[in-house]
């Protein structure tokens, strides 16, 4: 069973030229309850939540433009709430999201050009997902998640060349809330919070990028909190990841020029907690990192000019509570700027990059464990980092 609820939509599959314009200044509101006593099989429930929404694609080698612009001042949230009292034989899936605005524009066959400006004000995204089930027990183990973010831009194409300008802006609070805490989970179980201020994401193959993109986060914070507890688990893991700026760019068969500017002053904090009396194989992580630019070709060229200005707070923070039991993997990851680039090695590869990047905010990463009684093994990493570039070249598939 899944809810959506949009303020604004837009579609346009048509090629040529595609005009946008979205404001929404209301609040939208995506949330349902499940009482569940006993279930034979699966459980799913999903709630969406959008402010602006707009999409354009368009194919057979005619090539369009997107000219795009959205605004949403409006507070926006997603919520679900299981209540578990006996058994659930399949697998739980329960996804909460909430955007304050989405774009999505694909070619395939053709050119696309994108020039969007996606602005999110000073109001509050929140999506959060619980499963109240202290008596409760996930024979099936499964899936719950909650994502929020500011503003989304996602493009894809094939065979053409990809050409964009955007620029993003969110003042918004932006958080991400997961609770678990069933009885008996004698299957996998993976509890995860995400929460992302902006993100753009372009994936081509067989063609070309030449990308512009600048990100600007202006909000309190951003943050991201998982707690999954279990009396008995054999396999669970609490995930949380927090992101001010992030862009990932992905390409095969072509060129990539790419240009991003990226500023947070907002704080930033993953945090997941994880207990369990009685424990197979437990997982907890943390990450947060203010911006980030991820910038992969399996080709020959990659030219990248890279700024980053971070002076917000960021804390990640990863603790795991046990009695009994066998591994334990508990990690935290904190970052202020970070780029990552590559491109082949067998074409053979080129790249160029231009990095600047500036950290004046606190970067914390925090790690706690504890297990009373008895542990087979126990594996914990912590890393702050307040710069990191990394750029190389591999063979495709390395």
């Amino acid at each position: 069973m899944g809810l959506c609820a949009a303020a604004t939509e837009a579609a346009a599959q048509d090629p040529g030229l595609v005009l946008n314009g979205q404001i929404n200044n209301n609040d939208v509101f995506a949330g349902q309850t499940l009482n569940v006593v006993n279930a034979d099989d699966q459980v799913t429930a999903s709630t969406y939540a959008v402010g602006n929404r707009a999409s354009a694609s368009g194919d057979d080698g005619v090539g369009f433009q997107v000219q795009s612009a959205q605004t949403m001042t409006g507070n926006g949230r997603s919520t679900i709430e299981m209540n578990l009292s006996g058994e659930t034989e399949g697998p739980v899936t329960l996804t909460a999201q909430v955007e304050g605005n989405r774009l999505e524009a694909q070619a395939y066959g053709a050119d696309l050009g994108v020039e969007a400006t996606q602005t999110m004000g000073a109001a509050d995204l929140i999506a959060d997902v619980a499963v109240n089930g202290a008596p409760g027990r996930m024979l099936g183990g499964g899936r719950v998640q909650s994502s929020a973010s500011g503003n989304v831009t996602a493009m894809a194409g094939s065979g053409g060349v990809v050409t964009a300008d955007i620029d993003q802006t969110s003042a918004a609070f932006t958080q991400a809330y997961t609770y678990g805490n069933p009885q008996y989970v004698p299957a996998e179980a993976e509890f995860t919070a995400e929460a992302i201020g902006n993100t753009v994401a372009s994936t081509v193959t067989q063609g070309d990028q030449d990308l512009t993109i600048r990100q600007r986060q202006t909000g309190a914070a951003i943050w991201a909190t998982t707690s999954a507890n279990a009396g008995n688990a054999w396999d669970l893991a609490g995930r949380a990841r927090a992101t001010a700026n992030h862009v990932a760019v992905a390409n095969q068969g072509g060129s990539v020029i790419s240009r991003t500017d990226q500023g947070n002053v907002a704080g930033v904090r993953a945090q997941s907690i994880v207990t369990a009396y009685d424990f197979g194989e437990v997982t907890s992580h943390a990450g947060a990192t203010a911006n980030s630019v991820h910038v992969g070709n399996a080709d020959i060229y990659v030219r990248i000019d890279n700024s980053q200005v971070n002076s917000g707070g960021v804390e990640a923070d990863a603790s795991f509570v046990g009695n009994t039991g066998y591994d334990a993997y508990v990690g935290a990851d904190a970052v202020g700027n970070t780029i990552t680039a590559y491109s082949c090695s067998t074409c053979p590869g080129y790249l160029e990059a231009a990095n600047t990047q500036v950290n004046t905010g606190n970067v914390t990463a925090t790690a706690t464990t504890r297990i009373d009684a008895y542990g087979r093994a126990i594996i914990t990493g912590v890393n702050a980092v307040g710069n990191s570039a990394t750029f190389y070249v591999t063979r495709p598939g390395n």
